[in-house]
């Protein structure tokens, strides 16, 4: 590189932005970010206490046909 590339007068020879990076203007929000991490973690609680539900409705079932 020489210099004349390396100074820049008047804005002239601004660098680039790498094509795989977006613009720092957009920002990631951590409250955002968070929400949906407590989201996620309510349904996944949700799905484990359903499956729980039926496996244990199954097993009564079964205990039930297995007394009779």
């Amino acid at each position: 590189m020489s210099v004349r590339e390396s100074i820049c007068f008047n804005g002239q020879g601004k660098k680039e932005q790498p094509r795989g990076f977006p613009e720092m203007s957009s920002r990631v929000d951590l409250n955002k970010l968070m929400k949906k991490v407590k989201e996620e973690e309510k349904r996944s609680k949700r799905n484990n206490l359903i499956i729980s539900v039926a496996a244990l409705s199954a097993l009564a079932v079964f205990g039930i046909i297995l007394t009779l």
